[in-house]
């Protein structure tokens, strides 16, 4: 059935993915965006230009749009862009998909010694700081965490939405990746270069682009709300994926414990003291299987490794 469907966000990443498997099951696509990134899209899609965060603007530029079926929000960061999302979409979206993190879990982390399930967080308990600049650029990477979280308790507190959070894995990607997360053990196994670690046993979760695109057009076909986690099985240390990537390109590579003196920036991405992975019981329970991380992590790898070259 084709349906009106929102994304907030979807011109580069795995919001890209997104959006080209909904045109592919023959929905119709509004992107919502600053414009500022080109798009691949052509005349397949519409586009409202505005900034997500700019509640009179996302007001003025959704006034006279129909309902959506599904609105995905790639874009909410903060308790304040949950208020934007409230105050602009409750009553006029049948589905609300948000876009969050396994770094909700973040606060948890070396207290359980299991995979941390959607329940673990006490999401509506978690306290909502509305006197924090939320929106400085230069305070984005050290509030992402917090903010994501606090994006959820504003939302399920709220209650106006018909509200799904997915709490994704690590996203790997290809060469098109923007975070150069993959790409950093890549280029230090290429350079001989050695890793400095916390804990050869702290593995995290990991999922592809590809997977976690098609989870999403798959969660807007079903009806389900709250939290559900996404990423594949098989969870690796950052110790494990270098070492990965020396077989994958044969070639040796050399891993160091970090010190309690490691000074900090020196350790790499995915790096964690303590073992950080998700339970997927409740996705599998809802009739989903996101396989395992070997079906695509060596391609991933060589794909970086010819940027390399």
């Amino acid at each position: 059935m084709r349906k009106n469907i929102l994304v907030i966000g979807g011109t580069r990443y795995f919001g890209k993915l997104l959006v080209q498997r909904l045109l592919a099951a023959g929905h119709q696509v509004t992107i919502a965006t600053r414009g500022h990134a080109p798009d691949p899209f052509g005349e397949r899609i519409s586009r409202i230009r505005v900034d997500r965060r700019n509640e009179r603007a996302m007001l003025a530029a959704f006034r006279d749009a129909p309902p959506y079926d599904i609105v995905y929000d790639q874009m909410c960061y903060s308790p304040l862009d949950a208020a934007i999302a409230v105050r602009v979409f409750a009553g006029r979206a049948k589905r609300y998909i948000v876009a969050s993190t396994i770094e909700v879990y973040r606060s948890l982390l070396g207290q359980q010694d299991r995979p941390f399930a959607e329940a673990d967080l006490n999401v509506l308990a978690q306290p909502i700081d509305t006197q924090y600049p939320w929106h400085d650029p230069r305070l984005a990477t050290q509030s992402y965490v917090m903010g994501k979280v606090q994006a959820e308790a504003y939302l399920y507190r709220d209650g106006s939405l018909p509200l799904v959070t997915v709490r994704i894995g690590h996203v790997l990607a290809g060469s098109e990746d923007f975070t150069g997360r993959l790409a950093h053990y890549v280029d230090l196994a290429r350079q001989y270069g050695a890793l400095r670690y916390a804990s050869a046993a702290a593995a995290t979760s990991f999922m592809s682009a590809q997977i976690i695109s098609d989870f999403l057009v798959w969660t807007g076909t079903r009806d389900f709300t709250g939290p559900v986690n996404a990423a594949c099985e098989g969870g690796l240390s950052a110790f494990d994926l270098y070492q990965r990537v020396g077989q994958v390109l044969d070639t040796p590579v050399r891993a160091i414990p970090a010190t309690e003196a490691a000074a900090p920036g020196q350790l790499s991405p995915f790096d964690y003291p303590a073992p950080f992975v998700m339970d997927m019981s409740r996705a599998r329970s809802l009739g989903y299987q996101f396989g395992h991380r070997d079906d695509f992590i060596d391609d991933l790898i060589r794909q970086h490794d010819l940027a390399f070259v």
